[in-house]
């Protein structure tokens, strides 16, 4: 499927700031990036952060007074049919190194706060990604999808103390009910084509069979169509834009859409 994305970004930059963005297209895995172009205005270089390309690419810029940045991309996704059920979770002695740290709490995904309800409410049937679509149902059906009814400072506790949020609240708390009993769990930013209305995207990856596989708890979006950008332990390692200073949003259009390869349309 190959999926065609556009994205516009514009702040008022009252003082010089550095800023990390992450915004482009993870390259390789279950995805290829056929083209793809990032740009500040007014010019400003961009300098790639040194880290592993299959977490997400981030860029450093300084920016100051009005600035808007574009992100265009043609992606090939290649994983096809997204299906946990009755995939198994690996015992915690064999986890690699780097997949340990996401049966841990983090910033926004407290899950040895929601352990009990986890606990009570998850173990005693379904195990592994049948338990997952579980706890993933649960949310869809016990959440309501409110924007505006959580911040930048909403946990994963508070979700499920509120019962509502959008994309990053489904998926906080998701992942903090996975950690809690085991199954590791991370979030995902994400461009994903039929999103409405059009924005970035927060999902969730789970290590299952011995490999990550991507749900999306709000139900929004197919996940064999979902163009990852960033991996992380939750929101704190996923944001689209990292300002070190204060900037106000003027304006943002996210457009994804499933496009025709050139040959198809021939």
């Amino acid at each position: 499927m190959r999926v065609k994305i556009d994205a516009s970004l514009s702040y008022h930059f009252a003082e010089a700031a550095d800023v990390v963005l992450t915004l482009e297209a993870i390259r390789g895995g279950d995805q290829a990036v056929i083209s793809d172009h990032l740009s500040v205005t007014p010019s400003s270089p961009l300098t790639l952060a040194d880290g592993p390309e299959l977490m997400g690419r981030r860029q450093w810029t300084t920016a100051a007074g009005d600035v808007t940045i574009n992100y265009q991309a043609l992606v090939d996704v290649t994983r096809g049919h997204v299906n946990i059920a009755g995939l198994y979770v690996p015992l915690r002695r064999d986890l690699p190194y780097d997949v340990i740290t996401y049966l841990m709490p983090s910033r926004y995904c407290e899950s040895d706060r929601l352990a009990p309800f986890a606990e009570s409410q998850f173990s005693s049937g379904a195990q592994g990604g049948d338990q997952v679509l579980e706890m993933a149902a649960w949310i869809y059906g016990n959440f309501e999808y409110a924007p505006g009814a959580s911040t930048a400072a909403t946990t994963a506790t508070d979700s499920f103390l509120m019962r509502r949020g959008v994309c990053r609240d489904y998926a906080h708390t998701l992942i903090g009910f996975c950690r809690a009993v085991g199954i590791p769990a991370r979030m995902v930013s994400a461009y994903a084509p039929g999103i409405n209305p059009p924005d970035f995207h927060a999902v969730v990856e789970v290590w299952l069979d011995n490999a990550w596989h991507l749900i999306d708890p709000t139900r929004l979006a197919a996940e064999d169509s979902l163009v990852r950008i960033a991996v992380g332990r939750d929101a704190t390692d996923i944001s689209f834009m990292t300002i070190f200073g204060a900037a106000e949003l003027q304006g943002q259009r996210v457009s994804v859409s499933v496009a025709v390869p050139e040959t198809a349309a021939t």
